[in-house]
């Protein structure tokens, strides 16, 4: 179905969105790949890609904040896969205000384009951060949503505005809740990486709490939901959660991952990696029935072959992971 079809990733130069940019090319689509606009024209992850793929991506840069910009970019798109947002909890603690321009603002200039131009499936990316610790398990897409920090309130009222233009306007919007996706290219403010990273270079791990239970998916099992939201048919409207349905602690990753890497070092808890107590979501789990029965998604990475694959990339690529000092 990629063949010709015109496709928009924002938030390309991300984690999973270079991994989507490069599967979608693959795939067939003309891709556009929307990167966050500097003066030293870095596009992120996107600079990891195989030349033969790189070449066929088109690039632009702007800020997804700047109404004018994004609806120059998304005239003509056949599909809108929805990533841009600014992401890492710690700091929405610091700028909770840039995490509405960006999160909530920038998904109505992409809703409201979309909506301008008739784009055919919108896919916006929520988080299972939006339901906060777990109320009861596995965590359904009924489940409440708790706003236990900035970054989790910004992403609930991007998701509702994606809702609201569903119902109001009969957007074809489609939101996807990964839950914990984690691989190769994930920056160090994620705790796989940090944990890796610190188990290469440093004489301890430092980490936050050791307690919250995380499910954690492959990033090419991510990715593949995606694609798989942008092309069944009859889902707009829904929301849908990725995940494995399984969850393991902080300490019980950090334990596995040295296993597997064959060291020895031990695990330090460090005060300013603690989220404030109220503020820490204690437990994640999904339940992806409506995936596999609307989609017919289910992941197939197993977690440690999953985590050899980040090891791997860590230890080829030491200056991306700074071990010295905590990256929010």
């Amino acid at each position: 179905m990629w063949n010709g079809k015109k496709v928009l990733v924002t938030g390309a130069g991300g984690f999973i969105g270079s991994h989507l940019t490069e599967a979608l090319v693959l795939a067939g689509a003309t891709t556009t790949a929307m990167v966050r606009y500097n003066s030293g024209s870095i596009i992120g992850n996107l600079s990891l890609s195989e030349a033969k793929i790189g070449q066929e991506i088109k690039i632009v840069s702007g800020t997804i904040e700047d109404s004018d910009f994004v609806y120059n970019v998304v005239k003509g798109q056949d599909i809108i896969f929805h990533l841009a947002a600014l992401i890492a909890i710690p700091y929405s603690y610091e700028a909770p205000r840039a995490y509405v321009r960006t999160n909530v603002e920038g998904t109505l200039n992409v809703l409201e384009a979309a909506r301008r131009y008739d784009v055919a499936r919108v896919v916006h990316t929520s988080t299972s951060e939006v339901y906060g610790t777990a109320l009861r398990v596995p965590i359904d897409e009924s489940h409440p949503l708790q706003a236990q920090s900035p970054y989790s309130a910004s992403k609930i009222g991007a998701d509702k505005l994606a809702e609201s233009y569903y119902r109001s306007f009969a957007t074809p919007v489609t939101t996807l809740r990964p839950f914990n996706t984690y691989g190769p290219r994930q920056s160090a403010r994620a705790f796989i990486p940090t944990i890796i990273s610190q188990a290469i270079h440093g004489d301890e791990v430092r980490l936050g709490s050791l307690t919250p239970e995380r499910d954690m998916t492959f990033v090419s099992d991510t990715v593949a939901g995606f694609m798989a939201a942008a092309a069944t048919p009859g889902i707009e409207g829904r929301t849908i959660n990725l995940g494995t349905g399984k969850t393991y602690s902080v300490g019980w990753f950090a334990h596995r991952i040295l296993e597997l890497m064959g060291v020895d070092k031990p695990l330090v808890q460090e005060q300013e990696r603690l989220r404030p107590a109220l503020s820490e979501v204690m437990k994640l789990v999904s339940d992806n029935a409506l995936a596999r029965d609307l989609m017919g998604w289910s992941p197939k990475v197993s977690l440690d072959d999953g985590l050899r694959q980040a090891i791997e990339f860590t230890r080829k690529h030491p200056l991306l992971y700074q071990t010295q000092s905590y990256v929010r």
